[in-house]
């Protein structure tokens, strides 16, 4: 059984857990310590019982407690060779003293073995060094994940098509970002091809995508001042041509609870 769940997701902090026989392990842990334990507890899951923290990226959002969940807790960190380069100099100062923590880096491309379940990363366009985002299978049921992307890639589409679930970012209302009051330079990053998928941008992805396994849909990385959950649903089940209800919310606060991709 493949199973996923999300600690919560947006600017203040991002992290998506997934479950498949004994393997428990973390794409990206953007919470501190006892914020983390504390949304952990709410889905019913040990510190100790994860295996391994999956950074996608560097920013701090995604990043900023791994180091400490990973040294008090066991959980080996994996991350980009990119990624390691560009936050290495904080591992020290969260292990408590000078050495850095073992990391498994990886190439963009290159599948990795966790237990019961397997990661298949890839690249994407965003501000960072190295980013990646990620299929996660246990061998039958694929999870994709696509959050902090400027726009869609071949690379991009190929990884996600027939997935059976979908993690996805809908960061923002083209229009309420336009007409909101960011600074104009802010705008153009969010809205930029290294900044954030709108729900217009990642729409027409779901429209290039095989959808016919799909059992769940979540619009991830909502941004709390520039889009609603009723904008991230509409423009998401208009691509699928399904009920606005079945699209899945990822909250920033919240989360959302286990969802179960059953076998087909």
């Amino acid at each position: 059984m493949l199973r996923f769940a999300s600690l919560g997701s947006g600017s203040e902090g991002n992290a998506l857990l997934v479950e498949s026989g004994s393997t428990r392990v973390l794409i990206d842990c953007g919470f501190g310590h006892r914020e983390a334990q504390k949304r952990l507890d709410r889905l019913g899951v040990a510190p100790e019982s994860i295996h391994a923290i999956i950074v996608t990226h560097e920013h701090t959002d995604h990043i900023s407690g791994a180091a400490r969940f990973s040294a008090l807790h066991g959980a080996q960190l994996m991350m980009s060779y990119g990624t390691y380069w560009a936050a290495r100099e904080s591992f020290p100062r969260a292990y408590g003293h000078e050495s850095a923590p073992q990391v498994r880096c990886f190439d963009s491309e290159e599948i990795v073995a966790i237990g019961d379940l397997e990661l298949h990363p890839f690249p994407v366009p965003h501000d960072a060094r190295q980013p990646v985002q990620c299929v996660i299978t246990d061998g039958e049921m694929r999870l994709g994940v696509l959050t902090d992307v400027g726009e869609t890639t071949p690379a991009i589409e190929r990884a996600l098509s027939a997935c059976d679930a979908l993690v996805m970012e809908a960061n923002h209302d083209e229009a309420m970002l336009a007409a909101g009051s960011y600074p104009a330079s802010l705008k153009r990053r969010i809205s930029g091809r290294h900044g954030h998928l709108s729900n217009a941008a990642s729409a027409e992805i779901l429209v290039r995508l095989d959808c016919s396994k799909l059992q769940h849909l979540v619009a991830a990385h909502l941004s709390q001042s520039n889009n609603t959950a009723e904008n991230a649903r509409a423009a998401f089940s208009a691509a699928l041509n399904c009920s606005p209800e079945w699209i899945g919310i990822a909250c920033q606060h919240d989360g959302f609870d286990w969802r179960e991709i059953k076998p087909s």
